[in-house]
Order: structure tokens, then sequence, then C-alpha cells
């Protein structure tokens, strides 16, 4: 572990750049970092310049999207305070006795676990920002869910136990220990009374195909990716209408300087968040020197300016991410890039990656953990697509994605992927909320438009690889067409009418249905006339498919041989622009 004097002359930290600096000498160094410094720092500078106390006299905060603050000046004394009272904490709450053995044992990690938890203030925490940092804990004993792991992680750092690892889903965080991270607990809690589970194998969770635990394809980080995902967690938010500039800016220049050295490849989520923070810059009209400044090469000498990639590159790369290191487990690559091409109005593109993203929640059964991606889906299926339907239906244009069997496809392959998700859950999804939208959506096509698609009907408790793979291989070509800007190909205005009508027949789109509910519907969805009253009836009748099975009582052999696949994430911040 880092000697904690070597950093001192790095401060006072008074500016992005400075803390820039501390990172790229720890990335320059082949010592590993020490997390409870990096997140004592970064959570330091921003507590600070997010304390609306602090903003009030200078700023008229509603009239504001984004506001600049004065940056703090974080002194070297109040650092090496803290990170001493974080050291004692550990070393004088944690039995020497646990600490025998080349690796951490899972009585060791609950019970740093626990001297975490034990620090906290009563209150409980939901989806209040600021509170992943060590700083946040030392200062105002107050963390949120990945903040519990992340101090975990760095306690068993500061203890020596150099196999502890944050292990991060899309919306939980959890540790794996161990020869080769073997190993895997809890050691945070997801939702009130749940506290328990601290000590636990997570092999329960990924049992019951809940998409807080992605089918056991976390990203499991290394110590670096442990620093990518401190600045992934980081938060602008100063109210929940408006950004500090600072915090957003210097999360963006840390998360290119990860990014550069190749740190976030196999980390999808701090890949969209990136994508979002990028368009976030030129939207504010923020300009940053940095860009410019092309980065310096191990050596020290800055090298030749190479053009980054914009947000929309960032997007697929995250999509690719998830594909090659996490079996396209993760939703969240599909609704960044979703969003962005909403935010564009390239409504086509947008339905295509809403699909993708019904076709990876389709592979999970929906428990009341997965609130986070319900709001997700809810958004896009309640909100989003009515207001663009009624937009488009407004109009007269004859490139309407209305009259465009390609978009019905991809909405039927999207609430396919809904109800399969609903499919032998204990909870409901469609109730009529959701109903009445997506009949209102699917009746704006004409009955033309909708017999032009090929609809197969494969209703299958259990996925077959080769469907799955065919899935698979099916979706990326798409993207790939998408990434080569078929969707503008003007090519067949050079055809002859019957070729173009044979080629019309031979490019049908072609939508496979895997749940019972859709697979149901396609008579009423390729009928002339739509039934809506026989549509919403269906969607909202309770599955009566079996449910799935209980997972099997634990051996204690079983907790101890649950390896989970190489693959890390704090929650999703939402960005209102």
């Amino acid at each position: 572990m880092s000697v904690l004097s070597e950093y001192k002359f790095f401060f006072p930290i008074d500016s992005i750049q400075k803390v820039c600096d501390l990172f790229e000498e720890q990335l320059r160094s082949n010592k590993e970092p020490d997390l409870a410094l990096f997140s004592i720092v970064v959570g330091a500078v921003e507590n600070n310049l997010t304390n609306v106390k602090n903003s009030e006299k200078d700023v008229n905060l509603s009239s504001n999207k984004f506001i600049k603050m004065k940056f703090p000046s974080v002194e070297w004394e109040e650092v090496k305070t803290l990170y001493e009272r974080f050291v004692s904490l550990m070393k004088n709450g944690v039995d020497t006795k646990l600490l025998n053995g080349e690796h951490a044992t899972r009585d060791l990690v609950k019970r740093v676990a626990d001297v975490v938890w034990n620090s906290l203030t009563r209150s409980y925490y939901k989806d209040r920002a600021h509170l992943q940092s060590v700083y946040s804990f030392l200062k105002g004993n107050k963390l949120d869910c990945f903040g519990v792991a992340f101090a975990v992680t760095a306690g068993c750092q500061v203890l020596g136990k150099e196999d502890v690892h944050l292990a991060l889903s899309e919306d939980h965080a959890w540790v794996v220990f161990g020869k080769d991270g073997a190993n895997t607990a809890e050691v945070t809690w997801h939702g009130k009374g749940n506290e328990d589970k601290r000590g636990r194998s997570v092999g329960e969770g990924v049992l019951a195909r809940s998409w807080l635990y992605v089918a056991g394809k976390p990203v499991v980080c290394t110590r670096v990716m442990e620093l990518a995902a401190l600045v992934s967690s980081i938060n602008p938010t100063l109210t929940p209408t408006i950004d500090v500039h600072e915090v957003a800016q210097m999360q963006h220049r840390l998360l290119w300087l990860l990014y550069d050295k190749g740190h976030l490849d196999a980390y999808p989520m701090a890949l969209g968040n990136l994508g979002d923070l990028d368009e976030y810059m030129k939207i504010s009209n923020c300009t940053e020197e940095p860009e410019s400044s092309a980065l310096k090469n191990e050596t020290g000498v800055t090298s030749t300016n190479t053009p980054r990639p914009d947000s929309a590159t960032l997007y697929v790369q995250a999509i690719r991410s998830s594909r090659t290191y996490y079996e396209d487990r993760h939703v969240y690559p599909y609704t960044f890039q979703g969003g962005y091409y909403h935010r564009h109005k390239m409504y086509k593109e947008a339905f295509h990656a809403w699909a993708c993203a019904g076709d990876v929640i389709r592979h999970y059964n929906y428990s009341r953990d997965d609130e986070e991606i319900y709001k997700e889906f809810s958004e896009i299926a309640n909100e989003l697509i009515p207001q663009l339907m009624k937009a488009e239906s407004s109009g007269h244009s004859a490139r309407s994605i209305l009259k465009d069997p390609e978009c019905f496809a991809s909405l039927l392959r999207f609430y396919d992927g809904i109800c399969k998700w609903e499919e032998g859950s204990q909870t409901p999804i469609l109730h009529i909320g959701w109903a009445k939208p997506l009949v209102s959506t699917i009746s704006k096509f004409d009955a033309e438009v909708r017999a032009q698609v090929n609809i197969v009907c494969s209703p299958d408790d259990g996925e077959s690889t080769e469907e799955t793979e065919k899935t698979e291989n099916s979706t990326q070509k798409e993207d790939n067409e998408m990434d080569n800007d078929i969707w503008n190909n003007n090519e067949n205005a050079e055809l002859s009418v019957r070729e173009q009508l044979t080629a019309a027949v031979n490019s049908r789109p072609r939508v496979t249905l895997y749940s019972h509910k859709m697979a149901a519907l396609k008579p009423l969805l390729l009928a002339e006339r739509l039934n809506t009253h026989a549509l919403q009836l269906q969607l909202t009748a309770q599955s009566q498919l079996q449910r799935p099975q209980p997972p099997a009582k634990r051996s204690k052999e079983d907790e101890e041989h649950n390896a989970q696949a190489p693959t890390a994430r704090a929650k999703r911040a939402r960005r209102e622009r």
C-alpha cells in the first residue's frame, strides 16, 4: 500500500488540474492506489462544491440549470487526519486473529462490514447524493449502498488483504475475496430490513434470476478499476435540476484520463457515464482546456492529438464492452444509447436501442429489488415513447416512423422483453398504466405497416443457447448496420420498381416473440382492425405460467465455491437537461 507522505507535495488541492495530476501520478506508478486516500480527496472536493448553503449567497438557483462555483482548497492536514482516523477505526475494530492467513475470510469481511455499518447514523439514506465516499463516512457517518461496499474494500486494503475487491452490478455492490476472487459476500443493503445479509454469499440473488445481480456477470474490479468506480460514482447535482459545473468537469476529465489508459474498457457503466458527461459539456457550452492538452504519455511528454470518440461512439463502446465481457447481460448501455438518440430526435435508432434493452431484460425475473430498472423501463414505455408517438402522428412526413415496419418490429421486441421479464415473477408489471400507452402506441401503426413484419412466436420457459446466440448475432449485425449509416442509404433509388418490390419482400423485418403474452397477441397485432380492448385485457391478465422453484438451500461448501465470472458500478445518476 502507498505511503501517505508520498502525496504530500500535491497539496493543497485547489484546482481540477491538481486532482488530475494526483490521479495521473498514481496511474503512472506501479503501486496499487490507496482507495481510502483517493476517496477522501474526491469526496472532499465534491461535498464542498455541492453544499447548497455555500452557494445560496452568490447564485440565484431558480434561474440556472448548472452553476459555477469557486473550487475549494483541500489541505494536507485535513486529509491526513481523516485518513489516520479511517486506519485507526479499521485496526481497532478488527480482531488481529481474523487477519491470519494469506487471503481474507468471510468472517473478516463481515467484521469489516460491521465496523463500517455500526459507525453510520441510524437514519436510512435512499438515493441521497454525495454519500458514496470515505470522506462522507468520516465527516458525517453517512454512506449509500455503493459507499458502504467501497469503504469495506478500502478497509480490507488498509488491513493488508489485497484479495478483497469491489463487485458492481448496475444497481448493487458487494465484494469478492479469496484466491482468484472465488468467494462473494454481501456487505451492504438494498432496501430496508436487509442489514442481516452482510457476510452472506450473493448466490441466492443470482439463482433467483434477478437483474440486481446481472446473472452473475458483475464488473469485478481491479484496484485501478476501483478508482474508476470512485470517479464514476461522483455526482455533480446541487439540486434535482441543477448541476455544479466544476464537479461535472472534474469527473469528465478524470474519466477521460482513465479511458485513455484503457481502464474503462471492461466497465460499461463508466463508458455510458462518460458519454453522458461529454454531451453535457457540449450542451452547457463550457469548454475545457484539457481537451486539446492531448494528455501526456508515460514519460511526461505530450503526445500528438488524437480525436476522442464522441458520445454516440462511447455508447457503442459500452454496448461492445457488455457483449465482450458480460455476455450482454447489462441493460444500461442500451438505455444510455436510446436516451441519446431520443434527445437527438433519431427515433428509429432510439426504438432499436430500447428493443435491445428489452432483449437483455427478458433474461431476468422481475422482483421488487429491481426498482431502478423498473423506473427506467417505465419512463421509456409510458412517457418517452407516447410523447414521441404523439409528436410523430401529428405530422405528415413521408419519412415518419409510423410508416416504418422496422420501427414497429423494434417496439414489439421492446414490449416482448418486458412481458418475458414479468413471466414467472412474483410481482406483475403490466398493470393498466402500462397497457394503455402500449396499446395506444401500437394502434398508431396502420394495418399495412404491421402486416409487413414477420412475427415468429417462440414462447419457451428455458431459452436455448442456439436461440440466444441467433438473437445476439442478429442484434450485432443490426448495430453494425447502424454504425455504417445504413438508415440513410439511398441506393435503392436506382433500382427498378420490380427489383424494389422483390427486395422489399425479402427484407421484411422479422421479430421473434419469446413471451407468452406477446405471442398470444400475434393475431390481434396483425389484424386489419385493432381490437384495443382485447389487447388491454390480455396484457393486464395475470400470468398463469409456472413460477420458478425457490433456490435450494445453500451448503457451506456451496457458499465457499460460489465463483463469479470476472466482471462493477455506482447507482446511475439521471441527468435532467
